[in-house]
């Protein structure tokens, strides 16, 4: 049978969606349904069992992450494994790395339902804790069985309430083991919205991920003096918020100096936060990335020094650390042109482009040769309750995802050059 024959069902998986997005639904569509809290497991158990009728193999590791796992002819080899996660924002959307799980179980369905066997094994994977909205940094499952992280630094990470990842895995009944971690890993592919307008203003249906973009986080800590708004002149004043406005100001105008810069100031903490008391202390953080590492490096370099001479001029103390830095990531070309080549066949248009957001494809590319596929976000929106992707697109992702894994889980069917 011809992968590109092969259809997946689209009314079972948008129900498989519409039952995803009920569990922990907030106002308008959105989900709440943070790693590790009493919603995570409500959908980890529905897709346990989604596992188990499939007749996979299921298993959990350290990390919480689940497997579920279709034997090949050749048991024994390294398998190929798709998935994502099913960890949201605070108030994200319903499609953000769950169209990637979902589509991926579609596709098991499929392949059971024409009782296809395929050369290699093929693992389903859900990530633990890829948004990293309670746990943070992001994509510890994935950076913790691809080595990135420790087991001790993951287990003493805590949520703002104080409670550790590993209370938290516990709590939820999702402690696996670390045997079960997936370890021999011929290829991944991870289907995922875009997060982003480019698809959609260029009229196209997939991207074509080639990587994804380096990033880094910088906490900057202002300190200045602490005074009364009333009686204290202007001249006098150390204020470390208007100050920090002006460093804002500048990392902002740096993305205008350095093509495909992208620079992003997402929290502010300002003590003592009282309306009549002019701030003394001002902490914000830096979002960096670029797709060549060099270039983000040597942008991080220029605001330092941009930034201390600020802080120098207006005689205010400053600090700067990284507290967390990731370098870009290059996918496998084999799988880039599997994807490239099986999209045209579909008849389905394309873009080539590079990630912005990080995704748990990134750790698993070391483990593998690794590969995304991007659908349309409407309105480039995400991480948001109105998130979007249309039927139509998912339904053509699904169907992309589907003719891929065959092809790069049956031996010889696809012949590519690195």
């Amino acid at each position: 049978m011809e992968t590109t024959k092969l259809s997946i069902n689209r009314t079972r998986l948008l129900e498989t969606i519409n039952i995803s997005s009920k569990i922990g639904e907030i106002d308008n569509g959105g989900l709440n349904r943070l790693a590790l809290t009493h919603e995570d497991k409500l959908m980890r158990d529905q897709f346990c069992e989604w596992l188990i009728a499939e007749n996979l193999e299921v298993r959990v590791d350290d990390f919480g992450n689940i497997y579920g796992r279709r034997p090949g002819r050749k048991n024994n080899e390294h398998a190929l494994a798709i998935g994502s996660h099913l960890d949201t924002q605070p108030c994200g959307g319903r499609y953000d790395g769950i169209l990637g799980v979902l589509s991926s179980l579609e596709v098991i369905r499929v392949l059971n339902e024409h009782n296809i066997e395929t050369d290699y094994p093929i693992e389903i994977i859900n990530f633990t804790n890829e948004e990293g909205a309670r746990f943070s940094p992001p994509m510890l499952g994935s950076g913790g069985v691809a080595g990135v992280f420790t087991k001790d630094f993951i287990y003493n990470l805590k949520d703002t309430n104080g409670v550790t990842f590993e209370e938290a895995l516990k709590e939820i009944g999702y402690m696996g083991d670390e045997e079960n971690r997936i370890k021999s890993v011929k290829r991944f592919i991870e289907l995922h919205i875009e997060q982003g307008p480019i698809l959609e203003r260029e009229n196209k249906t997939i991207g074509i991920v080639e990587g994804i973009q380096g990033m880094s986080w910088l906490t900057v800590k202002v300190i200045g003096e602490s005074n009364h708004a009333g009686p204290t002149p202007m001249e006098n004043r150390k204020d470390p918020l208007v100050i920090s406005s002006k460093m804002i100001t500048l990392i902002n105008g740096l993305t205008r100096e350095i093509e495909g810069l992208k620079t992003t100031v997402g929290k502010l903490n300002v003590s003592p936060n009282v309306a009549n008391v002019i701030p003394g202390e001002v902490e914000f953080t830096v979002d960096i990335r670029h797709q060549d590492d060099e270039i983000r490096n040597d942008a991080i370099e220029r605001l330092k020094e941009q930034l201390s001479t600020i802080a120098f001029l207006h005689q205010v103390e400053l600090t700067i650390q990284t507290p967390w830095n990731s370098n870009a990531v290059t996918f496998s070309p084999l799988i880039t042109n599997v994807i490239s080549e099986t999209a045209e066949k579909l008849n389905f248009s394309s873009k080539r482009m590079y990630s912005g957001p990080g995704h748990d494809a990134k750790y698993m590319s070391y483990l593998g040769d690794t590969g995304m596929i991007f659908l349309p976000s409407i309105n480039g929106v995400s991480h948001n309750v109105f998130e979007k992707t249309l039927e139509d697109d998912i339904e053509k992702g699904a169907n992309l995802l589907l003719s891929v894994t065959l092809s790069l889980s049956t031996e010889n069917e696809y012949v590519g050059s690195e």
